[in-house]
């Protein structure tokens, strides 16, 4: 029942749970119990994303990638991939691999740089 497990992730995700504020972005990216909206997808992957949530920063990297509801930026889509790799994430790994073909070595260099900044920030 997908309105009821929207139900639960919202109940957590509010109270800051990363793992239940990457569901229930997936629950809007697909629109699964709600309405498709990219924009509230976008919203909860990065709560949970800046929270080093890896899954999360995974799926914020592909809405970077594929520009929904933010502007495409290959250069975010690397880093929040990146950054989902070094937390572990097989996806954030292989996409971050696929993105850095679409790049400049200096656009790649760019993205790690902010990737590393980020790191050291948290």
């Amino acid at each position: 029942d997908y309105a009821e497990a929207v139900k639960w992730y919202r109940l957590a995700a509010e109270q800051g749970l990363a793992s239940a504020q990457n569901n229930l972005g997936f629950m809007y990216r697909n629109g699964e119990g709600v309405a498709q909206d990219y924009a509230e997808a976008v919203k909860w992957y990065r709560l949970a994303a800046e929270q080093g949530h890896a899954n999360a920063q995974s799926n914020l990297g592909l809405m970077y990638n594929n520009g929904r509801s933010v502007a495409q930026d290959y250069i975010q889509a690397h880093m929040w991939s990146n950054l989902a790799a070094a937390n572990g994430s097989e996806a954030g790994r292989k996409n971050r691999d696929i993105i850095a073909k679409k790049m400049t070595a200096a656009d790649i260099s760019k993205a790690q740089v902010l990737a590393r900044e980020w790191l050291e920030g948290e």
